[in-house]
């Protein structure tokens, strides 16, 4: 930064600085006779103003120009969108609890600063109510602000993370979600006693399907069969796609019986399910095999999964489209 003069022999006026509005003429006389030796500074475009995590009690007042809030990540250093413009401060938090500074801020471009030192600003609060109660206010404000901005980073990351915990094909939970959700699914029955049941289900000859009909169809069937599992299931209940054309639902509070009979009805309706909507074409339909499994005493999620894979395996080796303890 350069020094271009001091504030006392400026043309900037302190009834034009946020800080000192709305004070008596007598508390302005002697707010302008304090800040006379304070001094003028130049800062360029993106130059640093402040550093973070630096110790730099000083108050920035911008006599004009623009400044920016920066925050410094593993990757370079990145915009808040928090800017400062004339008549606006930035600093007083060091300068009151003699803190390092929390972020950098930078100049956007050619500006005018009026620099502050600590003890100025202390002999101002101490001095003239005005300043302290505009001090307040502007605490208050920033206070403000940056709940607002933490509630929209957190509503941003949960929507973010909400978006990674769905399959981009089919609209239903992924792997991810399972990974994540389904532990404490386990973990929540055995401690409670109540039942849950899943349903593993593999859509059949999928890979002959898919050299017959072309991928893209392929995943056509793969959309059709995740949207026959999500509209037929309750509220309570979950259809993840764990891999490839195999899925699995999972039934809260659901015996084994009970189960059986909602693969049974997936089954069915997905058998009636055709693919094309050309009625040139012949309509393909696709089928699949389905292994139900209800959670034992002690068991884990592996050996669970294992169950309804190990019953999947059997509804095939009988014959496909079928329902398999």
């Amino acid at each position: 930064m350069e020094l271009l003069t001091l504030f006392g022999r400026s043309d900037y006026k302190a009834r034009d600085l946020q800080l000192f509005n709305d004070v008596e003429q007598h508390d302005l006389d002697i707010i302008t006779k304090t800040l006379s030796a304070s001094c003028v500074m130049l800062v360029n475009a993106g130059q640093a103003v402040i550093s973070a995590h630096t110790t730099d009690n000083r108050l920035y007042i911008v006599l004009s120009g623009k400044l920016e809030v920066v925050s410094n990540e593993h990757n370079g250093s990145t915009s808040t969108n928090l800017q400062y413009s004339v008549g606006e401060c930035v600093g007083e938090l060091s300068v009151l609890d003699e803190e390092d500074q929390p972020h950098t801020v930078i100049a956007v471009e050619r500006s005018e600063l009026l620099v502050i030192e600590a003890d100025t600003l202390w002999n101002l609060i101490d001095n003239v109510d005005g300043v302290a109660r505009n001090l307040l206010r502007l605490l208050s404000f920033r206070i403000r602000t940056t709940n607002a901005l933490l509630r929209r980073r957190h509503k941003v990351g949960e929507f973010y993370r909400q978006m990674s915990m769905i399959d981009g094909l089919t609209g239903i939970q992924n792997r991810s979600w399972l990974n994540s959700q389904f532990p404490q699914m386990i973990e929540h029955a055995h401690a409670t006693g109540n039942s849950l049941s899943i349903i593993m289900a593999d859509l059949d000859h999928f890979k002959e399907f898919n050299d017959k009909y072309g991928h893209i169809v392929g995943d056509d069937a793969i959309q059709s069969a995740a949207k026959i599992l999500n509209s037929t299931l309750r509220p309570t209940d979950f259809a993840v796609r764990f891999g490839g054309e195999e899925l699995l639902v999972i039934l809260p509070d659901t015996e084994n019986q009970d189960c059986f009979t909602v693969a049974e009805r997936l089954c069915n309706k997905l058998e009636q399910t055709s693919i094309f909507s050309d009625t040139r074409r012949p309509l393909p339909h696709i089928t699949a095999s389905f292994g139900v499994a209800t959670l034992a005493d002690g068991q884990d999620l592996s050996s669970f999964i294992e169950a309804a894979d190990a019953a999947l395996y059997r509804a095939k080796n009988a014959g496909r489209n079928r329902v398999s303890f």
